[in-house]
């Protein structure tokens, strides 16, 4: 009998540190098919929605605010204000803050941004980014350590990072990232590994991240989980999601 092992669910320690679910999850501006997607989500059973390519054109809100509401969730901040990168939460969490900022535009590239957040779940206080970075090389070494600095300017002790980095674990984006966070995969491998693409899942382009004193419990694709199927999978988008679970500390 195959036994599947399951993250731990949401919750407050006696502590004041909170188990959470982030999921990062490129959404291809749902041009797919968006009950799957929402299904997906909802299995999933995320406290943060880290989004990439949400829609960014005509009735962008409207449609972002869709699939929340029908993944149990809401509109922390992102969407086309961001380029694309997008939060959503559960009503678990405080909002402190958000901020969507628009990275620095290479003429003839995609406008990049990132979506940011600080947020609190009881004692334990929490900065979020969701980004994409570019399919140009040099230009998303850099989007990555603008990312870094503008996590470090969030002014928050803990803080998970993710979303689409166009380039896998070797490269140099990807590598400078996890030298200053924990690659949440590398650290507590769970689930599966790759997320690039469904029909065909061969590399590993998707990721979470998390500072140092966050402590990582499972991250990785939510496969032959309940409530999720591989013909949603297939059919929500043109990436796998990525799922992890952290115990964030309670500030003091």
């Amino acid at each position: 009998m195959l036994i599947v092992m399951l993250l731990p669910n949401s919750r407050t320690e006696s502590d004041g540190s909170a188990v959470i679910r982030v999921l990062g999850y490129n959404i291809r501006s749902l041009r797919d098919d968006t009950d799957a997607l929402a299904r997906v989500i909802t299995a999933c059973a995320p406290d943060l929605v880290l989004v990439q390519e949400a829609p960014r054109f005509f009735r962008w809100r409207k449609k972002l605010a869709r699939l929340a509401a029908a993944s149990g969730q809401v509109i922390l901040t992102g969407g086309a204000t961001a380029a694309g990168p997008a939060i959503l939460c559960n009503l678990r969490a405080t909002v402190e803050r958000t901020e969507d900022v628009l990275l620095p535009l290479t003429p003839g590239l995609h406008r990049r941004g990132l979506a940011t957040a600080v947020v609190r779940f009881g004692r334990a206080r929490l900065g979020v980014i969701s980004c994409h970075l570019s399919l140009q090389k040099d230009e998303r070494y850099e989007q990555a350590g603008m990312l870094l600095d503008r996590l470090a300017h969030l002014g928050v002790e803990h803080a998970v990072a993710g979303g689409d980095l166009n380039e896998r674990p070797d490269g140099p984006s990807f590598r400078h990232l996890a030298a200053a966070l924990q690659d949440c995969r590398t650290t507590a491998p769970w689930g599966g590994e790759f997320t690039s693409t469904p029909a065909n899942p061969h590399q590993r382009i998707d990721a979470v991240f998390a500072t140092k004193g966050i402590e990582v419990l499972g991250c990785g694709v939510p496969l032959n989980q309940p409530g999720i199927t591989e013909a949603d999978l297939r059919a929500a988008t043109d990436h796998l999601p990525v799922l992890a679970a952290l115990r964030v500390p309670a500030t003091a």
